[in-house]
C-alpha cells in the first residue's frame, strides 16, 4: 500500500497527499521518505507548476508516530545517538525539500495540524485551511521543546512574535478562524482542496521564472538583514524577466485587448534579447 498518492487533477497542478488516515497521517518514516521523494521528483517536474501538500481522511498530519515510526533509511548498525541524528536529519530533509522547490507549495490543511505537522504546513509557501482544521505546536505537551523542524524560525516570521510564544509556551489548539486572523493561513475555505487546486491553477496561469523568482525572493527576504541588502535581489529578478522575455509587453497587449495574458517566458522573435530597451521599456522595468 502506498502511503503517498501523486494525482494531477489540472494541468500544471499536482496534489500530493499524506495516505495513512488511520494513524491521521503521522510522520512515520514509511511516509515521509516517499514524501520526500515523490516532491523532490515533482520539483524537477517542469509540467508541475504549483504543488497542493494535503492529507487523506480528517486530518492533514498529527506530527511523530508514536506507536509505529519505523526506521529512517540507512540507519542500521548506528548507536542510538546517531540513530537519532539520522531520524531527525531525514525529517529536516522534508522541511528543506519543500523549501527548495521551485514550484509554490501550498498547504489545504483538511484536520489536525499537529506538532510535526504545523512544521510541514509552515514549510509550505501558503496555507489554506478547512473549516474543521486546527493547529498545535504539541511537542511542549510532551515534555520536550516546541522548538522542532524549523518551527521557531518559521512560525514567529507567518505570525509575530508574540502569537508564535503563546502557541509555543502553551501547546493549546488554534482553530481555523483564528489561524486565518493570526495570519497562520491565508483564508478558509470549504472544500479546502478544491480551493488550494483552484490557487494553483491561477499561479499555472502566470509566468513560469517570475513564480520562481518571486519565491526566491521571498524566501530571501524573510532571511535578510536589511531593507537596503535586498532590495538589489528584487530589482534583479525584475530586471531579470523584464529584458529576456516579453512578459511585460505582452500584459500590455493583453489589458489594452481585454483578454488574460499570455506568458511565453521568452523574448519574441522580432526584438532579440540583446535589442536596447527604449524608454518605454526602461520605464516598465520597475515595479510590475
Amino acid at each position: 500500500m502506498s502511503f503517498v498518492e501523486v494525482d494531477r487533477p489540472e494541468p500544471g497542478v499536482a496534489v500530493v497527499t499524506l495516505n495513512r488516515p488511520e494513524r491521521m497521517n503521522a510522520m512515520a518514516f514509511d511516509v515521509m521518505v516517499p514524501v520526500r521523494d515523490r516532491l523532490v521528483e515533482l520539483g524537477r517536474d517542469n509540467t508541475v507548476r504549483a504543488v497542493v501538500l494535503t492529507g487523506a481522511g480528517t486530518a492533514f498530519c498529527s506530527g511523530a508516530d508514536q506507536e509505529s515510526a519505523g526506521r529512517p533509511p540507512y540507519a542500521d548498525g548506528l548507536p542510538r545517538p546517531a540513530y537519532a541524528l539520522r531520524s531527525l536529519e531525514m525529517l529536516e530533509d522534508v522541511v528543506g525539500t519543500l523549501r527548495r522547490m521551485h514550484q509554490p507549495v501550498i498547504a489545504a490543511v483538511n484536520g489536525a495540524a499537529v506538532g510535526g505537522g504545523l512544521c510541514l504546513a509552515l514549510a509550505c509557501d501558503l496555507r489554506i485551511a478547512g473549516s474543521g482544521a486546527y493547529f498545535r505546536a504539541a511537542g511542549i505537551n510532551n515534555g520536550l521543546t516546541a522548538s522542532e523542524l524549523g518551527l521557531s524560525y518559521l512560525l514567529p516570521r507567518a505570525v509575530g512574535s508574540s502569537h508564535a510564544a503563546d502557541l509555543m509556551f502553551t501547546g493549546r489548539d488554534v482553530d481555523a478562524a483564528e489561524a486565518a486572523r493570526i495570519g497562520l493561513v491565508s483564508r478558509v475555505a470549504d472544500p479546502v482542496l478544491a480551493e488550494a487546486v483552484a490557487i494553483g491553477v491561477r499561479i499555472a496561469e502566470l509566468s513560469q521564472p517570475g513564480i520562481e523568482l518571486t519565491k526566491r525572493t521571498l524566501h530571501a527576504g524573510i532571511a535578510a538583514g536589511s531593507l537596503e541588502s535586498h532590495m538589489p535581489v528584487e530589482g534583479i529578478g525584475q530586471l531579470y524577466l523584464r529584458l529576456l522575455t516579453d512578459n511585460f509587453e505582452e500584459a500590455t497587449r493583453a489589458r489594452k485587448a481585454g483578454r488574460a495574458a499570455r506568458f511565453s517566458d521568452d523574448r519574441a522573435a522580432d526584438q532579440p534579447a540583446d535589442q536596447p530597451v527604449d524608454q518605454a521599456g526602461v520605464q516598465g522595468a520597475g515595479p510590475g
